[in-house]
């Protein structure tokens, strides 16, 4: 593998060509973003070179499409008229299975396996990229056929994703996207839905009684729209599924308030929260 053309040289994809050059890659990794995107990825020697999609991809053996959802949809079908025989397209998208089906359409010459890694932070843009964004978190990959991930080139994908400390786990496109709805896609929900409810209820007189809980419990919050709109489009059915199931509970914890019933929820969600954070 020579050359990677990294398309979206944000967070997520400043710190795979950050974590590559960590894990001892030597070759070239491209860059395709906006011009001061770009700037900013040069001057902290995130990438190499910076070029416009059409030029980075005919010189790519990987190209990596770390960009919004709806961004990643539309640049697989120009990708997938660009790329070679041998290259392998991956992707870093929150959703998988219209992304994956997108790209078994349209690479049609290369190879397109799907990708979601379990990371990230609040702060966006490449000057908030590290090298060890991947280390000790999930890489979940999502063929469309388990036989995929048997190529020499796929072969040689993981294996650089174990050595940037990734641990990658194989999963169905529509498996992935059912799970993230509740791990993932849920908890955001539930972060965001609860600072709402304080903002308009209680504006600023709720931080005279502000305790660490609650900035623990708000901080997906922070999260910007336009990162979710693409996700919640994308996964709608699965995330209403979650959302159904934690209205029930919420329900059912209304209504035990006063009878001591709410132990068993307790009890319940304190279990899977040991699990959780069990070494």
């Amino acid at each position: 593998m020579d050359t990677v053309a990294i398309v979206g040289v944000g967070l997520i994809g400043g710190s795979f060509a950050l974590a590559l050059r960590a894990a001892g890659y030597r070759g070239r990794i491209l860059g395709v973003s906006a011009p001061q995107t770009l700037e900013v990825a040069l001057a902290r020697g995130v990438i190499d070179e910076g070029l416009p999609l059409e030029e980075a991809v005919r010189c790519a053996d990987w190209v990596y499409l770390a960009q919004p959802i709806e961004r990643i949809l539309e640049t697989l079908e120009r990708v997938g008229a660009l790329a070679g025989p041998e290259t392998l397209v991956t992707d870093a998208g929150s959703t998988k299975a219209k992304i994956v089906e997108r790209g078994r359409q349209c690479v049609t010459r290369g190879q397109f396996l799907g990708g979601h890694p379990m990371a990230g932070k609040e702060a966006r843009g490449v000057a908030h990229a590290e090298a060890g964004l991947f280390r000790g978190r999930l890489y979940l990959l999502t063929p469309s056929d388990p036989a995929e991930l048997e190529t020499e080139r796929a072969r040689e994908f993981v294996a650089w994703l174990e050595r940037m400390g990734a641990r990658p786990v194989v999963l169905s496109p529509e498996e992935h996207d059912r799970l993230v709805a509740f791990t993932s896609h849920l908890p955001q929900l539930a972060s965001t839905a609860l600072a709402a409810v304080l903002e308009e209820q209680l504006g600023d007189v709720a931080l005279r009684a502000a305790g660490p809980g609650l900035a623990d419990a708000t901080r997906l919050a922070l999260s910007p729209f336009e990162i979710w709109n693409g996700i919640l489009q994308t996964n709608a059915p699965r995330i209403r599924e979650a959302l159904d199931l934690y209205v029930t509970m919420l329900e059912k914890l209304r209504d035990s308030l006063e009878d001591g019933a709410a132990r068993s929820a307790f009890e319940t969600g304190a279990s899977f929260a040991r699990k959780l954070r069990a070494p």
